[in-house]
C-alpha cells in the first residue's frame, strides 16, 4: 500500500519538488554539521533558527509575500553578531547564543501575539516552529531560489575544503601558516544561516539542530577520517530526509518530526554498528 501511494505522490510536481528541495537542505545542512561539531558550535543551528522564527514574525507583520527578503538577511546579521560575541571574553559563544536566540524568539512570538495575522495564532506558531506541510506547497520560484543557494554552499565547501579542514582541527596552527582563520569562520558562519533559512520549511526553526548534528554524528559512530565522516554524514542525511518526507505522506504525520526521527533511529544503527566494529 505504501509504495503505491509513493509512486502516486511522485506523480505530481509538487511532490518532485518537496523531493528536490528536501534533499538539497539535507545535503548542504551534513556538509558544514561536522565542522560544527568538531568545533564545539552545534548549537548555533539552534539560535540562528530561534532568530529566523523572529524574523518570520516580522514578514508576517509586514504582510510580505517573499518573506525571504527579510529572513535571510536577518538571520545573516545574526549569525556574524554571534560569531563576533562569541569571540567576546566577556560573553562567551553558548551566552551569546542563548541570548541572542531566546530574546529573539519572544520577540517573535510577542509581536506575532500584538499583531495577529490569522485568527489561528497558535497552529501558525507550532507550524513554525515544529515544521509543517509547507515543504509541499513550495513554488517553482522558491524551489529554484532554494538550488541556487544550495549550490553557492557546495562550491563554498568544495572550494574552500583545505581552509575549512584546517580552521576545523587547528585554528592556531592555520593562522600561524598564513590562512584567515578569522574570514573563514564568518563564511562558515553565514553559510550556516543560508542553510538555516532554507530548512525552515522542511523541519521547523526547533528541530533544525537535528539536521545538522545527528547525520554528522551517526558518521562519527562508524569513520574516524574527516572526508569519509563528512561523505558519510551527507549520505546519511540524504537517505533520512527522503525517507522521512516519503513516510510522512504514505502515514500522514508532520515531515520535520518524521525526519527527525529517522534520523535518530539511524543515529542507534549507526551506534550498534560502531560497537560492533569496536
Amino acid at each position: 500500500m505504501m509504495s503505491g501511494i509513493i509512486s502516486l505522490f511522485i506523480q505530481y510536481p509538487f511532490a518532485r519538488y518537496a523531493l528536490i528541495v528536501g534533499i538539497l537542505i539535507a545535503l548542504c545542512s551534513s556538509l558544514l554539521g561536522v565542522t560544527l561539531v568538531l568545533k564545539r558550535f552545534s548549537f548555533i543551528g539552534d539560535g540562528l533558527s530561534h532568530v529566523a522564527f523572529g524574523a518570520i514574525a516580522i514578514a508576517s507583520v509586514l504582510n510580505l509575500t517573499n518573506q525571504m527578503l527579510i529572513v535571510l538577511p536577518v538571520t545573516i546579521l545574526c549569525a556574524i553578531l554571534l560569531l563576533r560575541t562569541g569571540q567576546n571574553t566577556k560573553i562567551r559563544g553558548d551566552a551569546s547564543i542563548a541570548m541572542i536566540s531566546v530574546g529573539a524568539l519572544a520577540f517573535g512570538y510577542l509581536l506575532l501575539h500584538l499583531f495577529p495575522t490569522s485568527s489561528n495564532l497558535s497552529g501558525d506558531v507550532c507550524s513554525t516552529l515544529f515544521g509543517s506541510y509547507s515543504i509541499l506547497t513550495l513554488t517553482s520560484q522558491e524551489v529554484w531560489i532554494c538550488v541556487i543557494l544550495s549550490v553557492l554552499v557546495i562550491a563554498f565547501f568544495i572550494l574552500f575544503y583545505n581552509k575549512i579542514f584546517s580552521v576545523t582541527f587547528d585554528e592556531t596552527f592555520s593562522q600561524a601558516v598564513g590562512v584567515r582563520a578569522g574570514w573563514y569562520n564568518l563564511m562558515i558562519a553565514v553559510v550556516i544561516a543560508v542553510i538555516i533559512v532554507l530548512a525552515m520549511n522542511l523541519v521547523g526553526s526547533l528541530l533544525i539542530s537535528a539536521l545538522v548534528i545527528f547525520p554528522a554524528l551517526s558518521a562519527m559512530r562508524i569513520f574516524k577520517s574527516f572526508r569519509k565522516v563528512t561523505i558519510c554524514s551527507v549520505v546519511i542525511s540524504v537517505i533520512c530526509a527522503l525517507a522521512g518526507i516519503l513516510i510522512s505522506v504514505a502515514v500522514s504525520t508532520p515531515v520535520g518530526s518524521t525526519i527527525v526521527a529517522v534520523d535518530v533511529a539511524v543515529f542507534g544503527i549507526c551506534c550498534a554498528a560502531g560497537a560492533l566494529k569496536k
